[in-house]
């Protein structure tokens, strides 16, 4: 995980996120590349989950580490030269997405927003990559980097290193992000060598992020019911593997009682003080 906001900023979501994954993947290592939550206060945040034996720690990232030997490296080095432009986008935001791509390929693992909520074991997926969207006949449509599984030096996730450097536009949103894997897994996707896995969207972005509203909202009558019963049904049988939150779009919105969220985050906490609006 990364987390470029200050300390003050991780809050219950982002705190409920970290339970799913420890109560569904007990044994997991999480590091939070983070200089905020490196602190006093970062420390009191994760405690909880620390005093319950879980493996999870914030570190400041060193960014020249991370990007050395890759094409980021030159990157950064024009970019702190003022020879590239970091355009209007908050430059951390792309840091973020560039920091993501350099530890994954140097050090291999899953990579995940904090805006997400693990449903079920990773253990079983290597070298994957999730759809946002589909066409009528199923071809993937658009690709998202919210969750990235790969192994160490894995050489997709070099050329998405190399996207980043040579294609980069900080006045575009998306562009070195979502927009980026999609267009690199489009050229590779026949090449051999590769070896990867795109999953449907069911497996990490089974609510569009216009949609996503739905899924806060606490039902009103038996209709409304029975069709968070059903989606519950969806999610926890079939092949979904978490719900990404799309923050971007939800940050504002409150986790109502009995809402979709609700019932996922009540059913994969640890500790479990989940303060849910009633109204």
């Amino acid at each position: 995980m990364t987390w470029i906001s200050p300390v003050a900023s991780f809050g219950e979501r982002e705190f409920f996120g970290l339970e799913s994954l420890f109560q569904t993947n007990p044994r997991s290592c999480l590091i939070i590349l983070s200089k905020s939550m490196d602190s006093e206060k970062g420390y009191e945040i994760l405690k909880p989950l620390v005093d319950r034996g879980f493996r999870v720690k914030a570190i400041t990232p060193n960014l020249w580490d991370l990007v050395k030997d890759t094409p980021g490296e030159i990157w950064l080095n024009d970019i702190k030269n003022g020879n590239k432009d970091a355009g209007e986008i908050p430059l951390p935001q792309n840091l973020s997405n560039l920091m993501r791509l350099a530890i994954l390929y140097k050090y291999g693992g899953v990579y995940l927003d904090t805006d997400f909520i693990v449903l079920k074991d990773f253990s079983s997926l290597r070298n994957s990559i999730g759809a946002q969207s589909v066409d009528v006949n199923g071809n993937w449509t658009r690709l998202n980097n919210a969750v990235l599984v790969f192994d160490r030096k894995h050489p997709l996730v070099y050329k998405f290193i190399e996207e980043f450097a040579l294609t980069f536009d900080g006045n575009k949103w998306g562009h070195n992000g979502p927009y980026l894997v999609s267009r690199v897994v489009e050229r590779v996707a026949k090449t051999r060598g590769f070896n990867f896995t795109v999953l449907p969207p069911l497996a990490f972005y089974p609510v569009d992020w216009t949609r996503v509203g739905r899924f806060f909202v606490r039902p009103n009558d038996r209709g409304d019911e029975k069709w968070v019963e059903a989606k519950l049904r969806q999610l926890y049988v079939g092949s979904t593997y978490g719900v990404h939150l799309w923050n971007k779009e939800s940050n504002k919105l409150k986790i109502e009682e009995g809402s979709i969220i609700s019932k996922l985050i009540s059913d994969h906490c640890v500790i479990c003080n989940q303060n849910f609006s009633t109204s």
